[in-house]
């Protein structure tokens, strides 16, 4: 009876895949404004479909029969479940590589999802997805350039290196140099992403949702509904050169005392396009690269300073925050200016890439996360609940999503002691957080489903934030979690001035057509409100 209930869910799946094969190409050619490029693609997309379905019908049913009247909890489920994670991850992979563009993606987002996905999910997606991308060929380079400027890169460039110095998901960088001798960095999208991004995605949507409807626990809806909001952004340049100018702006605005030390390229607006972006060649450290670092005379140690107090201020005063930041688009360079620290090391300058990815907080929403992590940062529980629930994680679950942001179990969490967050990075922090992940596997599901998506980008950034921290410090430093509960403290505090300024601001515009008595009489009342709510949440 299980077996035949199996092979209905894995039929189930295929009948679906392959029903949608054909309309998703018809939808395709209809939607296409290149019919000869649309006769070349339309049969990659149901080829793409058809490798979606059997992948999913495959984990599907691997799942199923492999745990199969092995009871909860025992050793040998738990050592059966590993060995179908680790399957499973691999097909995984093996899909994403085949299908390319948004499927590398996909990838690569689950490869920073640690502890929130199984350990062997984010493991065999990290090894793979950041270092092999796929690479246009310098004709589908030459093509993109024909239709994006009419011209061939070597007409537009003096110089035009036609091997790649990097590739990503969604384009490649090539070196160039203008006819006014700057040596700069042209960012090139993938030939035909955009015309195959809306089918992939649909594609990939509905596979994901027919495997939450036959599998209640499997629910990564979230993680398709944030592809499918962010990546036509990603898709336009033209959107990531402002994002970059808007990040410095801020730096400049609200962050005056750190803008020295945080840089991103120059953009050349006159030869950037939605699929062409060229700016300002950067040179330097890969952040996670320790010892050319060490050789430009930096200490990792003032890296690791910089890289947490960077992001502090951007998700907790700015709130307009890279949720991009692995090693690879985080670059370090002596500071310019040659200033030196107290050890006559060069102070660094963290120079910020790949800008296609930002996620805007709300003032409530930033408030709240900032309040969370003062609360975490000085072990009060009460607070934590408080801005938890005030999140979207409720009341039950508050001490999970703690957990989650930290990476350190509850009674840790709130213990007093001042490194009581710090993670030494040992065999045994490691194995606890896994057995947690795993042991807490439907909860944290739930959690995702409830945390709002922005959220959810931020548990994204953490964990890209915490393993560059990992690699300068070789495990968590005291020092970033000061920073963060400093940066969040003042963020706090400006908020709430914020808040007064803006009640009295409204006051003074409704008064106006009051007596001067009246005026004095209702503006006493309002300070006196504002202190006794001030007493009240001391």
């Amino acid at each position: 009876m299980a077996a035949r209930s199996l092979w209905r869910t894995r039929t189930k799946l295929l009948v679906v895949g392959t029903s949608l094969c054909g309309g998703s190409g018809a939808a395709f050619i209809a939607s296409s404004d290149d019919p000869s490029t649309t006769l070349k693609l339309c049969t990659s997309i149901p080829v793409r479909l058809y490798r979606n379905t059997v992948t999913a019908a495959s984990i599907a049913f691997d799942y199923e029969y492999s745990l199969l009247g092995l009871a909860e909890g025992s050793s040998e489920r738990a050592k059966v479940k590993h060995e179908v994670h680790l399957r499973s991850a691999q097909k995984l992979q093996e899909l994403c590589f085949k299908n390319g563009g948004i499927y590398i993606k996909l990838g690569q987002h689950i490869g920073q999802l640690e502890y929130l996905v199984p350990e062997e999910y984010v493991c065999t997606m990290r090894e793979s997805m950041l270092n092999k991308c796929p690479v246009s060929s310098y004709e589908q380079v030459c093509e993109v350039f024909k239709k994006e400027v009419g011209e061939m890169p070597d007409k537009v460039f003096a110089e035009f290196d036609p091997v790649p110095i990097a590739s990503a998901s969604l384009a490649q960088v090539h070196v160039a140099r203008t006819h006014d001798g700057k040596k700069v960095a042209v960012k090139v999208q993938h030939a035909h992403m955009t015309d195959t991004a809306a089918a992939d995605t649909a594609a990939v949507g509905v596979l994901v949702n027919t495997l939450h409807r036959i599998f209640p626990s499997f629910d990564y809806r979230w993680l398709l509904d944030e592809m499918s909001e962010s990546l036509p952004k990603e898709l336009d340049f033209l959107v990531e050169a402002k994002n970059n100018e808007k990040c410095l702006d801020n730096f400049r605005k609200l962050s005056p005392h750190i803008a020295e030390y945080v840089y991103a390229p120059t953009i050349y607006w006159n030869l950037s396009t939605s699929k062409l972006l060229t700016m300002e060649f950067m040179d330097g450290a890969q952040v996670n690269d320790v010892a050319k670092i060490r050789k430009l005379g930096i200490q990792p140690y003032e890296v690791s300073k910089l890289v947490s107090q960077t992001f502090a201020e951007m998700m907790f005063k700015h709130g307009f925050v890279h949720c991009d930041p692995h090693a690879a688009n985080l670059i370090v360079r002596p500071d310019p200016s040659g200033k030196r620290n107290i050890y006559g090391k060069r102070k660094p300058q963290l120079v910020i890439l790949d800008h296609g990815l930002y996620k805007e907080l709300d003032f409530n929403t930033r408030y709240h996360y900032a309040s969370l992590w003062k609360a975490l940062v000085f072990s009060d529980a009460k607070a934590i609940k408080e801005h938890s629930a005030k999140l979207g994680a409720g009341d039950d679950l508050y001490v999970l999503f703690a957990g989650i942001l930290t990476m350190r179990p509850w009674k840790q969490v709130i213990d007093t002691s001042v490194d009581h967050l710090v993670i030494q990075g040992s065999k045994e922090d490691v194995s606890e957080l896994q057995m947690y992940a795993s042991q807490y596997f439907s909860e944290i599901s739930e959690l995702l489903r409830r945390l709002p998506r922005v959220i959810l980008l931020m548990l994204k950034t953490n964990d890209c934030l915490r393993s560059v921290n990992n690699e300068l410090m070789q495990g968590s430093s005291l020092e970033s979690f000061l920073i963060i509960g400093k940066v969040s403290s003042q963020a706090v505090l400006e908020a709430k001035r914020s808040e007064k300024k803006s009640l009295m601001k409204w006051l003074k515009v409704w008064l106006e057509g009051f007596s001067v008595e009246a005026r004095l009489w209702v503006m006493q009342f309002a300070l006196w409100v504002l202190q006794v709510r001030k007493s009240l949440t001391l």
